[in-house]
């Protein structure tokens, strides 16, 4: 698609020993196949003077060559043009001026932008509550186009990240894992048990396979480290807290961990609080608080908390977003994704190259998460587990 870019500069009169000069920047969109009409030149208010270059004049249909449009406006709140277009529009702005007073930023002024929005800008609080009521219908769409924007963006890696002694990818299979109690660090199981067995052969005593502390032998002793963590706020030690107070039956005491460390960034808590809104486990049910838990955690990279907003989205009959989910969780993975990508599939919503690019992906993710150490982990383990039953 191509843009038109209107650069927009304008000059205007604060007082008369004030003069303050501004850049107004706005994208043009071309129009959809709905809004091409014939547009209309908005009326200007005030004292103004209008000054077009018409050699490229403002096509309705996307051409490769951009417009350009320069107003040279004089009035008190030259702004005040713009709040005359309307959404067909499709403007974009972003502004260098106090979107209500139409101060410019200079060395001694800085403009914060709007806390929702990348809109507009304002210099004081006051300013951005008088114009609060004509920036909200605006300030509210983009917002809400923004957070798809956050929430569609593909994950660098799953929630879990990489191994820390390997830096190869954490498989999503959790017993394929461990958490360790001294420094709550998540371990593969390739690693951990090529330490087991260095550490075997030369005979020394059992220590941690990244801080090098010595394991715990005890329950006790693994419960004593933990809360040395979580005194220190360890996102991970407080959710496994929370993880064992919840299976305990103390939602209340489960909630507060998990509220703990969502704060401090733990993706996987997040998941837990969206649970916990769900089942109404130590907290009111609230369906609106459950999936703002599991956007969070699906942002960060929760494979789960994808397909279940996927699931949800297609249960509500939004089938364009429930894909996106799915392909998304798919890539990542997920096998319990693929079925739901392919019955989509199936039933015509989704195209035949997004599901074998996803498919594709999705190999390639499983296969970052192995090496021969790991194989031979799990070699181990299962061989060890068909030996005690």
């Amino acid at each position: 698609m191509y843009c038109v870019a209107i650069v927009v500069s304008f000059m205007y009169i604060v007082s008369s020993d004030l003069q303050a000069e501004g850049i107004l920047r706005i994208f043009w969109r071309a129009p959809s196949s709905k809004e091409k009409q014939k547009r209309k030149t908005p009326s200007l208010q005030g004292r103004c003077v209008l000054k077009l270059d018409r050699r490229y004049p403002i096509p309705t249909d996307p051409q490769p060559s951009p417009a350009v449009c320069r107003l040279i406006i004089g009035a008190a709140r030259p702004l005040d043009l713009l709040s005359q277009l309307t959404d067909s529009d499709n403007i974009t702005i972003t502004s260098s001026c106090c979107a209500s007073c139409g101060i410019a930023e200079v060395d001694d002024m800085k403009l914060s932008e709007c806390t929702a929005c990348d809109i507009v800008r304002y210099c004081s609080d006051e300013c951005k509550q008088d114009h609060k009521s004509q920036h909200k219908g605006a300030c509210k769409k983009r917002a809400a186009e923004l957070r798809d924007e956050l929430l569609f963006k593909q994950p660098e890696s799953s929630h879990l990240g990489d191994c820390p002694i390997c830096y190869l990818p954490l498989p999503l299979d959790l017993s394929k894992s461990i958490i360790i109690s001294c420094c709550s660090k998540t371990i593969c199981q390739g690693c951990s048990h090529a330490n087991e067995l260095r550490l075997e052969e030369e005979r020394l005593e059992y220590r941690c396979e990244f801080c090098r502390e010595p394991t715990p032998s005890t329950d006790e002793q693994c419960d004593k480290q933990r809360m040395k963590r979580i005194e220190a706020n360890d996102p991970v030690a407080l959710r496994y807290q929370g993880r064992e107070q919840y299976e305990k039956g103390d939602y209340s005491s489960a909630f507060g961990y998990y509220t703990r460390a969502a704060g401090l960034g733990d993706v996987e808590a997040q998941f837990q609080l969206a649970h916990s809104y769900q089942e109404g486990h130590g907290v009111e049910k609230d369906r609106g608080k459950e999936i703002h838990h599991l956007e969070e955690a699906a942002i960060g990279g929760h494979p789960i908390a994808r397909f279940n907003l996927g699931w949800n989205e297609w249960n509500n009959g939004n089938t364009e977003k429930a894909v996106k989910h799915f392909i998304i969780a798919v890539t990542q993975g997920d096998d319990e994704s693929i079925k739901n990508l392919m019955f989509a599939f199936k039933e015509g919503y989704a195209s035949k190259d997004d599901l074998a690019a996803a498919l594709r992906a999705h190999q390639a993710a499983v296969d970052a998460t192995k090496s021969p150490q790991r194989d031979a982990a799990e070699a181990f383990y299962r061989n060890k587990d068909s030996i005690n039953s």
